[in-house]
């Protein structure tokens, strides 16, 4: 028998043996190299003045670019109960204005009961409410000029209410009524187990509807004639959204209802081949809706006109006013606004920007002023160091002194 056929001969595999031992590595042994700076006074106080001087500016600038912002603002929450069916002025602090001239901004409202008008198909609804707002436009605002409806208190990041939506609905998948009712779409899914509503959920069921004319510039009174600024509603959604809505393939409508706050725009409350339900793919409206805001007082695109001139002068605009904002205690307001190269009219940037300046300048000069008066020996940075050894105990036999401790102590991990 040969050598190699014994067992346990050298050229027989040995059996790897199991460790759990990270590799050998810098990163797995953690020796990678890292920036360890000393902070000292002569590194903390430039760096405080270099970042106050940085930021100040920058808030200087976020705080101009939204001073050229033109926006005036409309609240109109109660026309239906305090205005009156004669032309009145608005109360005070209903309007605010950010113009230059803003004291010459005014606002007059008047209240129409009995009021037809056509939403879908044919279909004419009777007995609404319209509130006429007459206002004077202090300054011309350049194009674009942008058109908001600022609703208050108004959750929309309430927990159950961002989840009551069913994608494949809005995507325009022929969904069955059971797959809805098993959907995120719950509590309102459907009024029993052979219908369900399209769109489903409590966004849906709650879009504003309130609806805005175009903006009429008052020139009667000159001898002209009256001019029409109109508003688009192309364009206000992001792109993005758009891919997230298609035509609806359901076409039986005897399991499709609207939502119960839309049923009073159709005829006996449902949709038909004359009114069909709306295309959600072209409804814009409808997807800025969708996309719910973060914070209870919030503003949302309702139109544009990124080509006209909005002359000074007398406006007035009708609204259809059907979301009644007194049932959840909140507010509603009409926003006509122009852009910065920044955005829209926010000074929270720039104040924040200032703040840090402030802090950080403040800082540097009470730890200049404290070092001056009272300096602070520095400590020797060597005993930073974990991993050095004592000093040698012979090196110290030889009468060496030492100017001052190069080394560490251990610190029991250095094993």
């Amino acid at each position: 028998m040969s050598d190699n056929s014994r067992p346990g001969s050298i050229n027989e595999p040995q059996e790897k043996k199991k460790t759990r031992r990270p590799a050998n590595t810098a990163f797995r042994q953690q020796r990678l190299k890292a920036w360890q700076p000393i902070l000292t006074p002569k590194t903390v106080i430039p760096l405080f003045f270099v970042i106050g001087l940085i930021c100040a500016p920058i808030g200087g600038l976020l705080i101009f670019a939204s001073s050229t912002v033109k926006e005036i603002q409309i609240d109109y929450t109660s026309c239906n109960t305090d205005a009156t069916t004669e032309q009145s002025p608005m109360p005070n602090g209903r309007l605010q204005a950010f113009m230059p001239n803003a004291d010459q901004a005014n606002a007059l409202w008047r209240t129409e009961s009995d009021v037809k008008h056509v939403y879908t198909g044919n279909y004419q609804l009777q007995n609404l409410t319209r509130c006429t707002i007459q206002f004077h436009l202090p300054n011309e605002l350049q194009p674009p000029v942008y058109v908001y409806y600022r609703l208050g208190n108004f959750y929309q990041n309430h927990r159950r209410y961002v989840a009551s939506f069913f994608d494949r609905q809005l995507k325009g998948d022929a969904v069955s009524v059971s797959d809805t009712k098993s959907s995120t779409c719950t509590p309102l899914t459907g009024p029993n187990d052979n219908q369900q509503y399209y769109p489903c959920g409590l966004i849906a069921n709650s879009q504003f509807n309130d609806t805005f004319s175009d903006f009429t510039l008052l020139s009667s009174d000159q001898g002209l004639q009256n001019e029409t600024y109109p508003l688009s509603s192309q364009g206000i959604a992001w792109a993005s959204d758009k891919d997230l809505y298609g035509p609806t393939q359901l076409k039986d409508w005897d399991t499709v209802l609207p939502p119960p706050n839309w049923q009073i725009r159709y005829k006996d409350g449902k949709y038909s081949d004359d009114a069909p339900p709306p295309n959600l793919q072209t409804d814009e409206h409808f997807q800025v809706w969708m996309r719910t805001a973060g914070l209870p007082t919030f503003s949302k695109l309702y139109g544009k006109n990124e080509k006209d001139v909005m002359k000074e002068g007398d406006y007035s605009i009708a609204i259809i006013d059907n979301f009644r904002a007194e049932e959840y205690a909140g507010t509603k307001s009409l926003v006509i606004t122009t852009l910065s190269p920044m955005g829209g009219r926010n000074t929270f940037l720039g104040i924040l920007w200032l703040v840090v300046a402030g802090f950080c300048i403040l800082l540097a000069v009470i730890f200049l002023i404290t070092n001056l008066i009272k300096p602070r020996k520095l400590g020797d940075h060597t005993y930073l160091s974990w991993n050095n050894a004592p000093a040698s105990a012979a090196a110290k036999g030889k009468g060496k002194a030492a100017s001052g401790p190069s080394t560490g102590m251990a610190t029991g991990r250095d094993i």
